[in-house]
């Protein structure tokens, strides 16, 4: 990780709690695991359990990767867990370690030792993560009689709140868009992803029944944690949407609610990247950096919580299972603060003298 990341070193220090293992002898193993894992991030991912650790490690992590499917797991979960776990299974293939009993708290210490040697600490942090619930499951179906993690500690990762695309980029993209079928439908987009916070996916999965044109709510029903929710839109989104949709007559309420023709005349579900290229090309004429698509999102959060929206409703609104993740959104400015201080400031309650 060198000295922007803090040091393996220092990694180890922070990280490894108490431990038996002398200076030199963690030297030696983390020499060794550098040596097998190669340098670069291209290396440690080639990784396969190996010989008869193959048979036995890696039926495991079938096992797992079948209970997280039964679960409901989407399958880009179970790629990340496999992406994240295969390499720390060739690791302890080439340690010599044959079954889960096996494993040491060692083995897990030096391995990420060596991660934070080529990766960022949120790269590290992926891994963990993945390598945590693994090691949950061993235990869990009787493989492990003891927590391997405990006296390890995650590593630690800055949280940076990303930015939003500024509101006036998104009014200019959407007054880019020309007044034909295409040009609605982008403009649409561009309204609901800023007027009801969903993620690219949950746009792309809607259909023309989950829109209540009357009431003003859209249905989530593919929301990222399976859960269905209900959020409201405002009248301009709807009539933008209603706009677009006119120039579908023979729409039918199961059909996408957004499409893109094909020469032969067919009609297709908008792909995600066709949306990312729908942004590039809507920002580009109107003269504005390309937002991310996620930007749209935390756009979203950061206008409805200045808009007096409060904080359970809006992550409810957002999908999200606790308010720690609204946290990651929410960019607030000194102006902010300083309004919400203005309205609330307990002295100027106290004393009477609240300022205009």
């Amino acid at each position: 990780m060198g000295v922007q990341h803090g040091g393996a070193a220092g990694w180890c220090e922070q990280h490894g709690g108490t431990t038996t293992v002398s200076p030199g002898g963690l030297n030696r193993q983390r020499a060794q695991i550098t040596a097998s894992l190669g340098e670069g991030q291209q290396r440690i991912t080639q990784l396969r359990p190996c010989g008869q650790a193959r048979l036995a490690l890696s039926l495991e992590l079938d096992v797992y990767l079948a209970d997280l499917s039964s679960f409901g797991r989407r399958p880009a979960t179970l790629s990340y867990y496999r992406q994240k776990l295969v390499p720390f299974l060739g690791y302890l293939g080439e340690s010599g370690v044959m079954e889960p009993a096996q494993i040491q708290r060692n083995h897990i210490r030096v391995f990420m030792l060596s991660l934070a040697e080529t990766h960022t600490p949120g790269g590290c942090a992926a891994y963990w993560r993945a390598i945590r619930a693994f090691v949950r499951f061993l235990i869990r179906e009787g493989d492990l009689d003891h927590n391997l993690l405990e006296g390890l500690r995650s590593p630690r990762v800055d949280q940076i709140v990303q930015k939003p695309v500024p509101v006036e980029d998104v009014a200019a993209m959407v007054a880019a868009c020309p007044k034909t079928e295409a040009g609605l439908r982008d403009a649409s987009i561009f309204c609901v992803l800023l007027d009801a916070g969903l993620r690219a996916g949950e746009v792309l999965a809607l259909n023309v029944q989950d829109v209540d044109f009357v009431v003003g709510t859209i249905t989530v029903r593919c929301a990222k944690n399976r859960t269905p929710r209900q959020v409201a839109c405002g009248a301009h989104t709807r009539k933008a949407l209603v706009k677009y949709l006119r120039l579908r007559p023979g729409r039918q309420p199961e059909d996408p609610l957004w499409t893109t023709s094909l020469s032969d005349g067919s009609r297709h579900r908008l792909t995600y990247a066709g949306l990312r290229s729908i942004v590039q090309r809507r920002a580009r004429k109107a003269q504005v950096p390309v937002p991310t698509l996620h930007s749209f999102r935390r756009a979203y959060a950061l206008e409805m919580l200045r808009n007096g929206c409060d904080v359970m409703t809006l992550s409810h609104m957002m999908g999200h299972g606790s308010l720690t993740v609204l946290k990651r959104y929410l960019d607030l400015q000194a102006d902010d603060l300083a309004r919400v201080q203005q309205a609330c400031s307990p002295v100027d309650h106290m004393l009477g003298r609240r300022t205009s």
